[in-house]
């Protein structure tokens, strides 16, 4: 969640995520902190360098968990949790990662602990994720996907 309200301060959004308002905000920033524009050896083209990162990075973080784009997956998502089983999970702060036997992985975000101990301790783990996880808690689908050997 802290990385959330990070990324939505760095693009100044106070509500739900516009896909056409992030955009313009996108490429106004990028304009803005584009390394081009220092010169080698300044202080700032560093502090550029590193800020272009950071607006790329929560540009493509916000537009996976934005409104529209999870409408638009919203097919292959519900698929995905109503016919694929749970091959692994993790859990990191606030952070359940669950990776799917197809080999795809979805990030669900606010999860406490206490819920990661009972999908741990649940004698069906994919049944009671259905339940209490998938449809409750914010998701993006992850960059990692599992590579056939």
């Amino acid at each position: 969640m802290k990385r959330i309200n990070e990324y939505k301060k760095l693009f100044s959004i106070e509500k739900e995520i516009n896909l056409k308002e992030l955009k313009n905000t996108y490429r106004n920033l990028v304009k803005q902190w584009h390394p081009d524009k220092f010169q080698d050896g300044d202080e700032q083209k560093e502090e550029a360098e590193l800020k272009s990162r950071q607006i790329i990075d929560g540009y493509h973080f916000l537009v996976s968990i934005a409104p529209e784009t999870k409408a638009a997956n919203m097919e292959e998502y519900n698929k995905l949790i109503n016919e694929s089983g749970i091959l692994d999970f993790q859990h990191k702060g606030l952070l359940l990662e669950i990776t799917f036997l197809d080999g795809t992985t979805y990030e669900y975000f606010g999860v406490p602990k206490t819920i990661y101990v009972k999908l741990i301790n649940s004698p069906k783990a994919y049944r009671f994720a259905r339940r209490t996880i998938f449809n409750s808690y914010l998701y993006r689908k992850s960059k990692k996907t599992l590579k056939e050997a």
